[in-house]
């Protein structure tokens, strides 16, 4: 059985994904050696494992039924074939049946040259395509915690990623500025506030109007313990709790207009949208678009009365409006509440088809706590009985609640993070473990304080990104900011490492953008980098098509890893060879550049120098 020799197709094709290269060479193997058609997409390549020399592993177990031979033979023949034929292919070898692939230092130098080093590299073009990320989404009766820190940072670095692919991106946020929970702190405020205001206390109007939901908590416990007292049953209690029934009369005068209910409303949510603010731009988070309940809760009743007429909706005898889902595996579903008001989706229809009409847009992506998985079900269904054309583009980018090591958060009783107040904790601690290191030595106090800034930021939003947003996680300020560990400093560290070899390259002439060697034989540190820089488009693509920025978090982890490895290892500046010399700081320009785009993403900066 013999490998004929191929045309000269495989000429380091810089241009073609090298896994698409790959994947050919294999196709057309199979083909010649044992007469078998397979696509591109049946051959599955794999990272090679780190103990074995390679950079793409293909497993040839599929195919002995087929081809009759143990997958060691099969793997042999195949990699002789693409060794003789594939130009990118240097050698191979077989470990119990799987084919590790090992590429050409050519290819890898000229791939360094001529894509890493280029300026279209880290992006892909425009694919003509409009999504909207809507995150954030607070309530106006309590300030930002640290739940509400990983949704922004979530929403803000997927918003950077689906850019970075291509998209058209609108980051939203829909304002939940109405309800029951609004009219807490206004009752509260009424009843115990005296006048008070942001300027008065020395607060921010959202911790202020916050004090005031917590104090609405304090006032119907105690209320409740007085009731219990004098003989009330539970059930009692919590339906004709007198502050109940208060804060319910408030809600129905604010739906009916009253003017000094509504008056109070605004000033109170004036507050807190001054405090969002200051902590909005604390934390480098914005918007291009905003929407808010008190606008959109209504809307969707619309949508409910196009369902009713054309079946899609029914009324039960009370006259609620519901929708039968038990035939998709779900469950009968209440769309309008027999007084005719809106349940939560019931604005979700209507918020919906608004964004649509201001965006037409392909995708719409929620950035939504777990606890709201079904809601999201629920509504891609509706609006596909609908005929909506933008419901396949719905998707709920899921994530898990945020712990901490008391355990978890509760807004009403005051036992959350405060946002503003956990920030200023990381540029603290950042502060601390920076000088206690001595990494500012020439810096001025500004420069000094701009780079506790970037770390304690860096810290914060690194360790909510790295792991899978579908993952609950325990959140420990200690470890995040280690200069050692998995964390955002140590990368940010390893690019100001980088930006120190680089200026010293430039005091030598050398501009590590440009790089003209192709002959250069690759050190096994200077390989395993080179190899990684091949996998950062796959990364970013998967990060897209999974909605997990985890995905860059860990490539960039990864990437710092091996270039400290190759630091340790290989000498640059004492290096006597000037193509290595040329090599190394054009291969620590492209480790610098690639950290950067990777954390750009995730929406975190990183230092020159430290």
């Amino acid at each position: 059985m013999q490998c004929v020799p191929l045309q000269q197709k495989y000429i380091l094709n810089i241009g073609m994904n090298i896994q698409t290269i790959l994947q050919e060479s294999i196709a057309q193997a199979f083909k010649q050696l044992f007469s078998i058609n397979i696509t591109n997409e049946e051959i599955k390549l794999l990272p090679t494992r780190k103990e074995f020399e390679g950079s793409h592993t293909f497993a040839t177990f599929p195919f002995t039924k087929s081809i009759s031979k143990s997958p060691d033979e099969i793997g042999r023949v195949i990699g002789d074939c693409m060794k003789s034929n594939c130009k990118e292919v240097k050698d191979f070898n077989v470990v119990k049946g799987f084919l590790n692939i090992i590429l050409k230092d050519e290819y890898l130098i000229n791939f360094l040259s001529n894509s890493v080093l280029q300026e279209s590299f880290g992006h892909f073009a425009a694919n003509g395509q409009t999504v909207m990320v809507e995150f954030s989404s607070p309530n106006t009766n309590k300030p930002l915690h640290l739940g509400h820190l990983r949704n922004n940072f979530l929403g803000d670095s997927m918003a950077e990623i689906l850019k970075a692919n291509g998209y058209n991106v609108v980051k939203a946020n829909l304002i939940n500025d109405r309800g029951i929970h609004i009219c807490k702190s206004m009752l509260a405020y009424q009843k115990f506030g005296n006048g008070e205001t942001p300027e008065t206390s020395g607060l921010k109007g959202d911790k202020l109007v916050g004090k005031y939901y917590v104090e609405f908590d304090k006032q119907l416990k105690a209320k409740a313990a007085e009731l219990t007292a004098d003989g009330w049953s539970e059930i009692d209690i919590e339906k004709k709790n007198p502050l109940i029934v208060e804060v319910q009369e408030l809600l129905l005068k604010w739906e009916k207009g009253d003017k000094a209910v509504v008056d109070l409303w605004k000033k109170m949510n004036g507050w807190v949208y001054a405090g969002f603010a200051d902590t909005y731009n604390s934390i480098g988070v914005s918007f291009d678009k905003y929407y808010y309940e008190s606008d959109t809760y209504l809307l969707g009743k619309e949508v409910v009365e196009e369902g009713l007429k054309s079946g899609v909706f029914y009324k039960k005898p009370d006259t609620s409006v519901w929708i039968d889902l038990t035939a998709d595996g779900l469950d009968e579903k209440l769309v309008l509440r027999a007084d005719g008001t809106s349940v939560y989706i019931t604005q979700d229809l209507g918020t919906a088809d608004l964004k649509y009409k201001d965006f037409s847009l392909n995708k719409s992506v929620y950035v939504v706590g777990n606890e709201q998985d079904y809601h999201f079900v629920v509504l891609k269904h509706i609006m596909k009985k609908l005929g909506r054309p933008y419901a396949d583009g719905i998707y709920h980018l899921s994530y898990g609640m945020v712990d901490l090591p008391s355990g978890k958060m509760k807004s009403r009783e005051g036992t959350v993070v405060d946002a503003d107040d956990l920030v200023q904790e990381m540029i603290d601690t950042a502060e601390q473990m920076t000088k206690e290191l001595g990494k500012i030595d020439g810096f001025s106090n500004q420069q000094a304080d701009e780079l506790f800034r970037m770390l304690g930021l860096g810290a914060l939003k690194y360790f909510l990104i790295k792991v899978d947003p579908k993952k609950r996680m325990l959140f420990n300020p200690a470890e995040s900011i280690d200069f050692h560990g998995h964390t955002g400093p140590f990368i940010q560290y390893t690019h100001a490492r980088i930006a120190a070899i680089l200026r010293k390259g430039k005091e030598l002439g050398i501009d590590g953008s440009q790089l003209s060697i192709s002959n250069y034989i690759l050190e096994k540190t200077e390989r395993e980098g080179l190899v990684h820089l091949l996998e950062f488009e796959k990364a970013l693509k998967q990060a897209a098509d999974e909605y997990s920025p985890a995905i860059i978090s860990q490539y960039v982890y990864e990437l710092a890893k091996l270039y400290n490895s190759f630091y340790s290892e290989v000498s640059i500046f004492q290096e006597a060879n000037q193509e290595a010399l040329q090599f190394r700081i054009a291969y620590s320009y492209a480790t610098a550049k690639t950290i950067k785009l990777c954390m750009k993403l995730i929406r975190i900066n990183v230092p020159e120098r430290m």
